[in-house]
């Protein structure tokens, strides 16, 4: 009779083992060697929150490599707060193509904007006029780079509490956890480095990532990139790094002040440079730009991220909401000029005023447009 019953529970694994690993040989099937169609990923910005991301897929009959050429496509704007159920339909224009890291082969994920069917943006269409600043003559001249840093907590999904912090209480205060190693220090170092392969492979121009000073908390940079383009990878970066905290049963907090208590909060400190900063004598250029930035402080940080105001206290590493002052070195300013620069006489600036949740379409050209288009009237 033990035999008997010890012969079921090794079938019972085996079975579901099995079933396991066929489901995964078809999630992992590589379409490429056996026909031409692909699949593309249609990612696009709700309604909703600042931060809410949405995609569908289709079937193309053959690779494509620019979204020129990619088919415009519609979804139900009344079901993501973008339409009425009257009129619902919103387009989907393609505006730049990476690799599907998930599907992999010859499939894609693919940024799009959204529009009416008039052709006309919609108002959470942020990128449309990023892009208007970035075609600008001027603009195009001063071919401006930007870096940008993105922190981020991750969550447990069914508490929404720090992965590996003690239920419902802290833990150790800051200090030992900014870049650190060791299974009471790092939590989720799974997530971070498949999502920096992930965004290799997609062909985002990701260099680097470090955990930070809050347990649970890391940080990825984008950059350099020209344009409106830094914006359109760090959009697809956070895409890729939702899907895989989706499938590792977590999520991803883009909130700026997120942790009760004495916390670094989450940004997305924002690099910039135009060619002439970079070049001999660019450092007297970067001091001006500085000297807009300040001058135009309120209309910046009335968009650089909901709810900043709760980050940016003047402590943490943090300057005053409501204050604008720059120095050297100085990672409490709310702009860093770095020694490298001031020794150099030539480089670039670090904005550290925008939030986690910031939209880059929306910071990436209000820092171009301020510090090359805008002049202070007498």
């Amino acid at each position: 009779m033990g035999v008997k019953d010890s012969g079921k529970v090794s079938q019972k694994p085996s079975f579901k083992l099995s079933g396991m690993s066929l489901l995964s040989d078809l999630i992992n099937l590589d379409l490429s060697g056996s026909i031409e169609k692909v699949i593309a990923e249609y990612i696009w910005i709700g309604g909703g929150s600042c931060m809410d991301l949405r995609s569908k897929a289709r079937t193309l009959p053959r690779p494509l490599s620019h979204p020129e050429n990619l088919p415009k496509w519609n979804y139900d704007g009344s079901s993501t707060g973008q339409a009425s159920g009257e009129d619902s339909e919103v387009i989907l224009y393609p505006q730049a193509i990476f690799k599907d890291p998930f599907r992999r082969g010859n499939n894609i994920l693919v940024m799009c904007d959204t529009y009416t069917p008039t052709g006309e943006p919609l108002s959470s269409n942020k990128r449309y006029n990023a892009v208007k600043i970035f075609n600008d003559s001027r603009v195009v001249a001063e071919e401006p780079w930007f870096g940008i840093e993105q922190e981020y907590n991750l969550l447990q999904k069914d508490f929404r509490w720090p992965i590996g912090w003690p239920a419902g209480a802290n833990p150790a205060p800051q200090g030992a956890y900014y870049c650190g190693v060791g299974a009471d220090k790092v939590f989720g170092r799974d997530i971070v480095d498949a999502h920096y392969k992930a965004c290799l492979y997609a062909g985002i121009n990701i260099c680097g990532i470090n955990s930070e000073v809050a347990p649970s908390q890391y940080e990825f940079q984008v950059g350099p990139v020209t344009g409106i383009s830094a914006a359109d990878e760090v959009w697809v970066a956070r895409y890729i790094l939702e899907r895989i905290a989706e499938i590792a049963g977590s999520i991803v907090s883009y909130d700026p002040e997120p942790l009760h208590g004495d916390w670094n909060g989450s940004g997305a400190h924002t690099n910039f440079s135009t060619k002439s900063m970079r070049n001999n004598g660019g450092y007297e250029l970067i001091r001006k730009a500085i000297d807009k930035l300040g001058m135009r402080h309120k209309e910046h940080i009335a968009v650089y991220g909901e709810g900043n105001e709760r980050r940016l206290t003047g402590r943490c590493e943090t300057a005053d909401f409501n204050t604008f002052v720059w120095g050297v070195g100085n990672r409490g300013a709310s702009i860093r000029v770095g020694r490298d620069t001031e020794k150099a006489g030539k480089g670039y600036f670090e904005d550290r005023r925008p939030a986690s949740n910031m939209d880059p379409y929306v910071v990436t050209s209000m820092i171009a447009e301020t510090t090359l288009l805008w002049e202070p009237t007498a």
